[in-house]
């Protein structure tokens, strides 16, 4: 041993980065930090059209307005969950120890991608949804004549 500390808490040694930076694209949307959280379209990035910094503007149209040229300010907006669906695979499961059941469910997102989550329920959201799904059950028999 050399009795030197070897520093490793991020306030004892080198700062730390374990996040990529987010670098937009054009067109891509950002929310910007500075301009309390807005969104803006990336309409000119830094170095290209004689830019020095990114330009946004809202995507309904309106003013543009710049950020840093190190997209500091800048964080990406996530797409938005569109609908959820059943997993086809899976099955719903019970846990005692939670008291709480769970459905596999697939995310739908609007730019088109999917993404696997969990519905989780408590016994009095269970309830419900039986509730619900019988009624559903109900109108679709009712609807195609079934009944």
């Amino acid at each position: 041993m050399t009795g030197r500390r070897t520093p490793h808490l991020p306030s004892e040694g080198p700062e730390l980065r374990l996040a990529v930076p987010f670098a937009p694209r054009l067109g891509d949307l950002a929310a910007d930090t500075a301009h309390s959280g807005h969104v803006g379209v990336v309409v000119a990035l830094p170095g290209e059209d004689s830019a020095t910094t990114y330009h946004l503007r809202p995507p309904g149209g309106g003013p543009t307005w710049s950020a840093p040229a190190d997209g500091s300010t800048l964080l990406p907006v996530p797409a938005q969950i569109t609908h959820a669906t059943l997993l086809t695979s899976g099955d719903a499961v019970y846990d005692p120890r939670t008291n709480q059941g769970s459905l596999p469910i697939v995310f739908h997102f609007a730019d088109g991608s999917t993404s696997e989550g969990a519905l989780v329920l408590a016994p009095a959201e269970l309830e419900r949804l039986h509730a619900q799904t019988g009624r559903l059950l109900a109108s679709h028999d009712k609807a195609s004549g079934l009944v």
